[in-house]
Parts: structure tokens; sequence; C-alpha cells
């Protein structure tokens, strides 16, 4: 079973390192509970030390000629998807997951499918962030007239990744597409995608210097960070202000994704869009709505909303009919607990006293929270792992002031001039219109292309 076997009297595995040497145990370990409180994983943590030796031998390397790249991603993508990966097959890598992380079970394998669609798709996902004046090889007939050479900004690429779920790893898959050597620190909410994901590219044709899995305390991510060229970080606003001004670190913080609704569309038309824009994914994504603004009297809507929500059947998370995320009751009530405070001032249709639906064996199903509060309030930002959603009136005069700071957009209007304005907002990410803020597909840009960030314009010139 390599270096991922089951215990004789318990389902739990062990997760070793993967480094440029190959597989590493360590003696720290740490045990990865369950929703339901059970250790399901002893995760291998390995020190700063061995982090730096491991980005120093990735760097000495050079790139896979792009061929070969291009063969190994669509392999990897084939034996992350159908392959036995270190004693797991698909279906018992994503019952774990599910069992860690709490996203219900058909959540967690669709997403789990997007990631093996996406590392497939990964070389032709990086083209249309390629200028179309650039060329990608010096050696292209074109560059000899003179021109742009689309070049990395470096060598070795970190990923300290999220644990809101599969879904994060179907993007760093890229870098390895742009001839990047890539070490993902996984985290411990969910530690078996980028696990998995990185033997499949070792089984698939990757060396073990180029890609490599990196499990490790805060400390070890500091040390991650400094010795990468460049790094893709996900986290809170606490984590976006600590990279704020580091150019070479890409972070990706809340998503607090909000829905606009004018005066001449009925909203009434829209309600399935914005039922799945908010409790889609689990309601744990960067891209869930966080806040519904109306054109209008938000009441009814926000009535229309709680009691479509409300339908939503709290189960557990391993059962295919489950929308809801679970936790362990006392992490459930400490969110329903912070809601409470956040939600001060506002209207509860839904609020943190309803939150908490207890499943039995030590864990809660977290049900969807919908509160009434007005424009100009803090929370319209606030964002939950869990279905919880914010509704508000809005008007023209206020224009894109209440929509600003989000990752996503969906206006369902047909002013053309709020789309123009929302576009040339900096502090908006992306506008979808008519389409629910979970909208994805390989052409669009999530938080801009990855390729912006991980490449640059050379100009060249010459024979």
């Amino acid at each position: 079973m390599g270096d991922q076997q089951a215990s004789a009297t318990t389902d739990s595995v062990f997760v070793d390192a993967l480094g440029a040497g190959g597989h590493y145990r360590t003696r720290n370990r740490e045990v990865v509970a369950g929703t339901a409180g059970q250790p399901l994983v002893e995760l291998s943590v390995v020190p700063p030390l061995f982090i730096s030796r491991t980005l120093a031998a990735q760097r000495k390397v050079a790139p896979l000629p792009p061929g070969e790249r291009e063969a190994a991603l669509l392999g990897a993508a084939e034996i992350f998807a159908n392959g036995v990966i270190a004693g797991l097959d698909f279906e018992g890598y994503v019952e774990m997951t599910s069992r860690i992380s709490g996203l219900p079970i058909a959540v967690t394998r669709a997403a789990a499918r997007g990631v093996a669609d996406a590392v497939a798709h990964a070389f032709s996902a990086v083209r249309p962030a390629r200028p179309v004046g650039a060329v990608p090889d010096w050696r292209d007939q074109r560059s000899s007239r003179g021109g742009a050479v689309w070049a990395r900004r470096g060598e070795v690429f970190a990923v300290h990744a999220s644990g809101n779920g599969p879904g994060v790893h179907g993007l760093w898959p890229q870098a390895l597409a742009l001839g990047y050597r890539v070490a993902v620190r996984p985290s411990r909410r969910e530690p078996l995608t980028s696990h998995r994901l990185v033997h499949a590219a070792r089984e698939a044709g990757f060396r073990t210097e180029d890609a490599a899995y990196l499990p490790c305390d805060h400390a070890g991510a500091d040390e991650l960070i400094r010795s990468a060229d460049v790094a893709l970080v996900y986290g809170g606003q606490d984590v976006v202000d600590k990279y704020a001004a580091d150019p070479s670190v890409l972070v990706n913080g809340p998503g607090r994704a909000k829905i606009v609704i004018t005066a001449e569309r009925d909203w009434r038309e829209h309600l399935d869009l914005i039922v799945e824009s908010v409790a889609g994914l689990g309601g744990m994504a960067c891209v869930n709505a966080t806040a519904v603004l109306y054109e209008g009297d938000p009441a009814p809507l926000a009535r229309a909303l709680a009691e479509r929500l409300a339908t939503i059947q709290p189960l557990p998370a391993d059962d295919e009919r489950a929308i809801l995320p679970v936790q362990p009751v006392d992490k459930a009530r400490a969110l329903a607990d912070h809601l409470a405070v956040r939600a001060a001032g506002s209207t509860p249709l839904l609020g943190a006293d309803q939150v908490v639906a207890s499943l039995g064996s030590g864990y809660a199903a977290l049900r969807p929270a919908v509160h009434l509060t007005t424009p100009d309030a803090d929370n319209l930002n606030v964002e939950l792992p869990f279905p919880c959603v914010w509704v508000s009136s809005w008007s023209r005069a206020a224009g894109v002031g209440p929509l600003r700071r989000s990752l996503v957009v969906a206006a369902i209007t047909d002013d053309q001039t709020l789309i123009d304005d929302l576009l040339a907002e900096p502090t908006v990410s992306n506008v979808y219109r008519d389409r629910p803020t979970l909208h994805a597909a390989p052409e669009v840009p999530h938080d801009g292309f990855l390729a912006d960030f991980l490449m640059r314009n050379k100009g060249f010139a010459g024979n």
C-alpha cells in the first residue's frame, strides 16, 4: 500500500510527506479526526529544514519539455479519477475526505471529479491568459522579428492550500503545465486531495522534484513561502493583511460574493439561482453568496429565501442526499455563537439559535441562516463556512459601494451601466450576469488567471 496504510484495528491511515527524495514518514505526526471525532489520518509533519532542502532540490532541476508535461497531466487526471493510489480507490478517497472535511459526500465527489477534469485540461486552461502578442518559446519563428516571450517569474511555486474542499486543488496543476516545480502544504481540514494528486502526478511521469507534498506547522509554512520564488496562499483577512505588501505571494482570501437584483427584474423568477448561490457546494466555498441586495423592499425576498433554505434536511455527510456541511458539535456551536454576535442589529429569519442540528455521535449539521440587514452594515461581508446570507435593500444612488470587496457579483439586471460600473470596480474580481455566483468554466478566471501571476512578458529579438 505504499506510504498510506490502513491500521489493522481502525480505519485510520498514514499519510506521509512526499519530498524530492520520495516518501518521508516523520516521527512528528498529527492525528486528523473526522467530524464525529474519530481519528482517521496520521499525518507526517515535516520540519522547516526538510522544506528548505526539498525546494532547493526542486530548483536544481530544469522543467520537463512541454509535450511531456502535457502527457503527464493527462495521465495524472486518469490516475487520480480511476486509480488505486496508496491504498485508496477513488470512492474510498471521497468517503474519507467527506468524513474529515464535513463536506457532503455527493458534493465532495463532484468536486473531486472537477479536480480530475481541471488537471486533464490544465495545459489548455493556461492558454487564454497568454497575450496574443507573446510566444511561449523564443524559438518560435515570430520571436525572431522581435516581440514578447511569455516567461516564468520563477522556478518553484508554493501552495498553502485551504480546507474548503477538493476543488481548490484544481488550480495549482496549471503551474505544472507552465513548467514550475510545485510544493503543496495541505490543510489539516482536507489533507487527502493534494496527497492523491501529487501521487498521481508522479505515477504519470512527473519527477519527485516536480511535485512535493509537505504537511507542516506554521513555522514550516513560513519557510515554504520564504524558500519559494512565488506562492499561492489561501486564508482569511489576517492572511490577506500579512502578505498584502509581498508581490511574490498571491492571496486567495475571503470571497464575500454577492447578488444584486435591480427593480425591473422579478426576483421570484430567479429564486432558484439565489438558493443555488447560497447553499450549493455546502455553502462552504468562497464563491457562495454572502449577501443579496435588492432594489426594492427586501423583506419578501428574504422570507421566500428563508422558506426555501429551511426545507433543507440536516443529514449525515455520508448520506447521498446531504446538502449541508457537518462539524463536531462544539465547533458548530462556536460558529453559531459567532454568528449571533455578528448578527447584532439585523433581523433574523433563520437565526443563530437554529443553526446547530445535532445528528448524534458528537457531530451536527449546520442549518442555513438568513438575516435582513441594511446596505451599509458590516455584516454584508460576514462569511461563514455554511449557508449564511444577509439580505438588504439597494439603490442606484448607492451604486457599487455596498458591492465592493467581492470575489463575485452576480448581477440580475437589464442595466448595462451597472455592469460597466461593476467591471470597472477594482475590488470586484468577477461579474456574472444572470448566472449563479458558483458559475465556473476553464475560460473564466477565478480571481484573475493564475498565469497572470505566474508569468511575465519579456522582450526578445534576434535570429
